[in-house]
């Protein structure tokens, strides 16, 4: 399904669902839905970064996590972030739930991102094949010089991402074991 007509699963603040929308108008109205993020760890301690390809409806030319997403209606919350991970960048790898994150950004274009974000952890150390369709480059970056990168240039990153940084996610959670 393209990105126009992706239905996303639209929740109340505790994560029930309460119906579905179209994905694009879902963004442009706010409407609180549910998403995942996937934070990936190499046995060094490092973590993967990806930079969403510049066509992205929004956040274009940033760093991020390694991916991120929604699940489709029917589809759970875990195995939506097995897909995408396998999709953006490649590769699949365990996952870890961490708990969740609930935020709400506006952008220039007119999205706004409102969304009860599941976070997923795992570790990886074998070859990252971004697609070119959703990333455009990626880095393995140790917490330090994420938290040195997002102080200095933080428009460098997507807005997401800033948070988990500013809150000390993922940077102060060890690597899965």
């Amino acid at each position: 399904m393209n990105e126009a007509g992706e239905a996303l699963i639209l929740v109340d603040g505790n994560d029930c669902e309460v119906g579905a929308a179209e994905k694009i108008d879902a963004h442009r109205r706010g409407l609180l839905h549910r998403a995942f993020s996937v934070i990936v760890w190499d046995s060094n301690g490092r973590q993967l970064l990806q930079k969403r390809v510049a066509t992205k409806y929004h956040s274009g030319g940033l760093w991020s996590n390694a991916c991120c997403g929604h699940p489709r209606p029917g589809e759970s919350v875990e195995t939506a972030a097995r897909r995408r991970l396998l999709e953006e960048m490649g590769f699949a790898c365990l996952l870890e739930g961490l708990g969740t994150v609930q935020y709400r950004a506006t952008f220039d274009n007119g999205i706004t991102e409102h969304e009860i974000v599941h976070v997923f952890r795992g570790r990886y150390d074998g070859p990252v094949a971004p697609n070119p369709e959703e990333a455009e480059g990626y880095q393995w970056c140790t917490p330090a010089q994420i938290r040195a990168d997002a102080s200095v240039a933080p428009e460098r990153f997507s807005v997401w991402f800033l948070r988990y940084i500013a809150e000390e996610w993922p940077l102060a959670l060890a690597p899965p074991g």
